[in-house]
């Protein structure tokens, strides 16, 4: 057994993490789970102890559903601009699991959380986003070791979703984020399996000291 397939490990966690979309069962969370959870998330690193994060809680199905809508418009649209070959593998794919899951968790950035002084981020002005992504990911990794499911959904316009869920206008919606109970996580990666990209092995992206463009 190697560290990638060590169910209880921190690197069994990660290589058995998944962008998960049609395993939900739609049995809600415990309580307690979610808390958890959300402590990971909240326990990120950002620069200078900013935590410019927030976290919405949506089990509201009737938001839920509107969400959906806007998203499978934004899902033709993308489909719009594809070839037919493309077009054709990504038929297939499915992109949300908005309303098969247990909730969906709304992950924003606040830009004016510790400002003006917020220590690390004056020569690179993204640093507080990148903190949120750091976020997300403790989350994921956290809800994946809870034996939870989690899908990215990015097929939407962010003032669509901060108006869903009355997020102030300085405030970034970075993520919805599906959560909940699952079947099973896949074996392989949806996007993979249908043919739409293949993972790229390590040595592909891997330089020393300076960049050496790959042929």
């Amino acid at each position: 057994m190697t560290r990638e397939t060590e169910t209880g490990s921190l690197y069994g966690t990660i290589f058995r993490r998944r962008d998960t979309r049609g395993e939900f069962t739609g049995e809600p969370i415990p309580e307690e789970v979610l808390r958890r959870v959300l402590s990971a998330a909240h326990a990120a690193p950002s620069v200078g102890l900013s935590q410019p994060w927030d976290f919405v809680v949506v089990s509201d199905m009737d938001l839920r559903k509107r969400f959906r809508e806007h998203v499978l418009a934004e899902r033709e649209v993308f489909e719009d601009q594809l070839d037919v070959e493309r077009a054709r593998v990504f038929a297939n794919i499915k992109i949300e699991g908005i309303v098969e899951s247990s909730a969906g968790i709304v992950v924003g950035y606040d830009p004016a959380r510790g400002a003006p002084d917020v220590l690390g981020r004056h020569a690179i002005a993204d640093a507080g986003l990148y903190s949120v992504c750091l976020a997300i990911q403790n989350l994921w990794l956290a809800a994946t070791a809870e034996g939870l499911g989690v899908g990215w959904v990015s097929f939407y316009r962010e003032e669509f979703l901060r108006d869903l869920v009355g997020l102030p206008g300085n405030v970034r919606p970075v993520a919805w984020l599906c959560v909940g109970p699952v079947r099973e996580l896949p074996a392989v990666p949806d996007l993979e399996r249908h043919g739409w990209r293949e993972r790229l092995p390590l040595d592909a992206v891997l330089h020393y000291e300076r960049y050496e463009p790959r042929g």
